[in-house]
């Protein structure tokens, strides 16, 4: 454990009585004294604080910020609007996805926020794809904090009343006792909420104010993970990888319309080809499908998946029970010939097979604010 890093706010976690655990090389907490079932149930009624620090946040500075983005992603740069963000992925040469991430035109410059467990791939690969026009720089010292549930809006309007005017994947820059935060809004957990970058010699104190307030409880990465998973939302390494196409992950939106066939931009981004032609044609074997489960007990990552004739046609890639669902949820990819919502499976655990129902995803309605 001497060997991880820490965030900013690891003494204030302790002191919380957090439960730590090693991940993407942090020790980060995994829970609170509450449990995951009730800070997932408590983001959900009221309003949650995540850490987020070990995040990679990135700025991407020169004359052509965004131009230079879109050699090594699909995602629409130079069309995105001042203080506007945009999801989007990083692909690579035949076509699989290096890692996803939120990118803000923050004016001069884009702010790109990225999978802590890929921080070091991301900035590699950056650095040699950007080309003229991008330079790259590597935030080094912001703590990030989410604060997320539907009485997100409430807090944030008395700690900061201009931030709490933002809309669903708006951006602004807000001074709050001298303090600058860059404040976005968005989340992971398909609730209203703001992800918050915060200098990190501040962010203790920033967050024993959030926290001061009567809605807000401390929640960990268990939370975060139903939550997202509720959300319909991929987690990178488990929902999408090197080997799995943006197509075949279900999240041919992210390809935008100006980098499609036949956009104004088309390709020019690692992996075109191979991604396009799957997009145009719908010629890829295997899909991302969500299913909900017939009774109480998880199908967890890595359970095989079996058509009703008894063939194994796939695996569960996330799962959990869904504490707001109130059944059992999980991510999959099969043969897309199972992949048509209300398809009956069958998922191995522990040498049982348990029924389940391909779902449309999310599993739980989003909240987003959108004005």
């Amino acid at each position: 454990m001497s060997t991880l890093h820490r965030t900013p706010l690891y003494s204030l976690w302790q002191e919380q009585g957090a439960k730590f655990v090693p991940f993407a090389g942090y020790e980060m907490p995994v829970q609170f004294a509450a449990g995951v079932k009730r800070e997932h149930e408590h983001t959900r009624a009221s309003c949650a604080l995540f850490d987020v620090s070990h995040m990679g946040q990135l700025l991407i500075r020169g004359s052509q910020p965004a131009q230079a983005l879109e050699r090594v992603s699909p995602i629409d740069a130079v069309g995105l609007a001042t203080d506007r963000q945009r999801y989007g992925l990083f692909t690579g040469s035949v076509g699989g996805i290096h890692d996803d991430f939120m990118a803000v035109n923050a004016g001069d410059h884009l702010f790109l926020v990225v999978n802590a467990a890929c921080r070091a791939a991301d900035i590699a690969l950056l650095r040699s794809g950007l080309g003229d026009g991008g330079e790259l720089e590597v935030i080094e010292d912001r703590a990030l904090l989410a604060l997320q549930g539907p009485q997100a809006r409430t807090v944030m309007g008395r700690v900061c009343p201009s931030a709490a005017e933002l809309t669903f994947m708006q951006f602004g820059r807000f001074s709050v006792d001298g303090v600058e935060l860059w404040v976005s809004c968005s989340g992971y957990t398909g609730e209203d909420g703001f992800e918050i970058s915060i200098p990190a010699a501040e962010a203790e104190a920033f967050a024993r104010r959030l926290l001061a307030e009567e809605e807000v409880a401390p929640a960990g990465l268990g939370a975060r993970d139903s939550l997202r998973l509720e959300a319909g939302l991929c987690l990178y390494g488990h929902d999408m990888d090197e080997n799995t196409t943006p197509v075949e992950a279900s999240l041919g939106w992210a390809i935008s319309k100006a980098r499609r066939q036949g956009g104004e931009r088309e390709g020019g981004f690692p992996g075109a080809d191979v991604i396009l032609t799957q997009q145009a044609n719908r010629d890829h074997q295997r899909q991302r499908i969500g299913l909900v489960g017939d009774g109480r007990a998880p199908v967890r990552e890595g359970s095989p998946l079996y058509s009703p004739e008894g063939d194994r046609i796939g695996e569960v890639t996330s799962g959990t029970f869904g504490p707001t669902v109130g059944a059992p949820v999980a991510m999959a990819y099969v043969w897309r010939d199972y992949a048509e919502p209300g398809t009956r499976l069958q998922a191995e655990v522990r040498a049982r097979r348990l029924d389940m129902t391909v779902t449309k995803m999310p599993f739980v309605p989003a909240r987003f604010y959108r004005g």
